[in-house]
């Protein structure tokens, strides 16, 4: 018994050391002492995130739980590239699930109100802001050429041929790029329960 136990307490300690990629690694080879470790490194910094929109403890531990619950059954399936960016920003829409789902329109818009400083900012207009910072999300965690061919298109209004020239590549790389950002955009929507067509989003809220 001793020796497992010592074998155990040596396993946490080289998880430790390990940087948050060979964490991911891990998770995703269904370890169970990586979930473990990543919830030790960031369980703070998450309900922190969480009690500063809910001004609830529970709550906010309900959040923080239901988000590590989710990464462990998800983890063959997400994409991760920055392991505290993703948690955040799970966190983050998280949060908003839980408030729209409570029906604390009030709450939530005085939340919002001192933010946006608009008596009308309404419960369709936080949505739309949640989503939209939850697609940037996924957008920060693109390749950095692929991000940079979505942020020229949607942010700065180019044209494919525009954005062919200003990177010197070819028009079809740029489109491949452009698929490539909104399969992985459709992807992590669906992955949370949202349907809502790409394009129709990126029209009206992006």
């Amino acid at each position: 018994m001793w020796q497992g136990l010592g074998h155990d307490n040596k396993l946490k300690m080289e998880l430790k050391s390990l940087k948050d990629e060979q964490l991911v690694a891990q998770l995703k080879e269904s370890d169970v002492y990586s979930i473990t470790e990543i919830y030790r490194r960031y369980w703070k910094k998450l309900l922190a995130i969480a009690y500063n929109h809910l001004g609830d403890k529970d709550d906010a531990e309900e959040v923080v739980q239901m988000v590590f619950i989710k990464l462990w059954d998800r983890r063959n399936e997400v994409a991760i590239t920055s392991l505290s960016n993703y948690l955040a920003t799970a966190v983050k829409y998280s949060v908003f699930t839980m408030i729209r789902r409570r029906k604390r329109k009030e709450e939530v818009g005085n939340l919002f109100i001192l933010n946006h400083q608009s008596p009308d900012y309404g419960e369709d207009k936080i949505y739309a802001h949640f989503l939209s910072q939850y697609i940037k999300g996924i957008v920060e965690e693109l390749p950095d050429r692929c991000r940079l061919v979505f942020t020229y298109s949607r942010e700065e209004g180019k044209t494919i041929p525009e954005i062919a020239t200003s990177l010197d590549i070819a028009e079809k790389t740029v489109e491949a790029h452009l698929t490539k950002a909104l399969h992985r955009i459709r992807r992590s929507l669906k992955a949370i329960g949202i349907t809502i067509p790409i394009v129709i989003f990126l029209l009206l809220y992006y």
